[in-house]
């Protein structure tokens, strides 16, 4: 077997399991049963008067991490009684576009909004708020002052990351950086990459990227080439866990496992299985428990449409994960990181006793 298929086999199973993961199961937690908590109030208006309808309009990618953060969504509406109409363009922006004109016309109480390029959404969101519709955006720039905002705290994600990257490789070296502009979340963490980079003495050897249905594979040449031309690179920056999929395949590929150290953002099950991988370059990430993020943002959304909300963002922190930590407690999927960090636990926020909160 060649070096480079050999390589391949270490990533080979996430990359399958990315490729299917757009319609993937619905528990979204790697196999989990999600755990439903008591309510101890009343409901109020709308949810004492039977099922609401609420539509999640999703710009997904490829990965399991959009499919635990579905999954979360959709058992949070199950507990609250919520009729959940998912509309996923997939990356299609067009699509996305007639999928919230769809949304707007069905009669839901709410809308959430998972990502999506302003100049395509920003529109539609205010069609959907003049006709009286509660709007609830992750990980979405909306200009629209009535929206409910709901992010990670993109840049508590790559400040715990760049830490990382600073213990991995150390001040004043040559860094590659994999990233693509126009994400809310990776212009955030972008804006820190910029303002570290001087800080550590770092010098930006390349930067690479692209976001596609196959974001992982197809930034994998992007990178060899990268790496080609600057085999100076002690580290790579790549904060988003699809872009550092790709990133480490590509280090595997041109044999600098021990000389090229990954850093990446956000955190699954498939990235959990590549980061303990042997000789895993991909050394550290940073981010939130996606399941845990998803139903939190149904609870916003349950909060906001009760009038209970009583504010206009809602922000989750991250935690810092590294391959150290992953290996020492020999943690394989998300139930053993959750025990393990109990940080990751988002059952206190946008929680209400009326409301059945999910956990994993």
């Amino acid at each position: 077997m060649s070096r480079i298929t050999a390589a391949a086999a270490v990533l080979s199973c996430a990359l399958l399991v990315t490729g299917c993961s757009q319609s993937g199961s619905t528990s979204g937690s790697g196999g989990s049963t999600p755990s439903v908590g008591q309510a101890t109030g009343p409901k109020p208006a709308p949810f004492d008067k039977g099922v609401v309808k609420v539509a999640l309009v999703r710009q997904s990618g490829a990965g399991d991490y959009f499919e635990q953060w579905g999954g979360g969504a959709k058992a949070q509406a199950k507990a609250l009684g919520i009729d959940l109409a998912v509309y996923d363009a997939q990356s299609d922006n067009a699509k996305q576009a007639t999928d919230f004109s769809q949304a707007i016309n069905s009669g839901a109480s709410a809308i959430i909004v998972d990502h999506g390029f302003p100049a395509t959404i920003e529109p539609l969101i205010d069609q959907a708020i003049a006709k009286g519709i509660t709007v609830v955006t992750y990980d979405v720039d909306s200009t629209n002052p009535k929206v409910i905002s709901t992010e990670q705290n993109d840049a508590d994600i790559a400040k715990a990351a760049l830490g990382a990257l600073e213990t991995a490789v150390g001040k004043n070296v040559p860094v590659g950086y994999v990233n693509v502009a126009g994400y809310a979340a990776l212009d955030a963490r972008d804006a820190v990459w910029q303002q570290t980079k001087p800080a550590e003495g770092w010098t930006e050897a390349f930067k690479v990227g692209n976001v596609t249905d196959s974001t992982a594979t197809d930034n994998v040449p992007l990178v060899n080439s990268a790496l080609t031309q600057h085999p100076e690179v002690k580290g790579i920056f790549a904060p988003y866990d699809e872009l550092a999929k790709g990133a480490t395949l590509a280090v595997q590929n041109k044999h600098l496992e021990g000389s090229v150290k990954v850093v990446g953002a956000d955190i699954s099950n498939a990235d959990l299985q590549i980061i303990t991988a042997d000789n895993s370059p991909w050394v550290a990430t940073a981010g939130t428990d996606p399941s845990a993020v998803g139903a939190a943002i149904v609870r916003t959304a349950a909060l906001q449409l009760a009038g209970q909300l009583g504010k206009q963002t809602v922000e989750f922190p991250a935690v810092a994960i590294t391959r150290d930590l992953l290996v020492s407690k020999k943690i394989q999927n998300m139930d053993q990181l959750r025990k393990a960090l109990p940080a990751l636990n988002l059952t206190q926020v946008s929680a209400a006793p009326w409301i059945p909160v999910v956990s994993y």
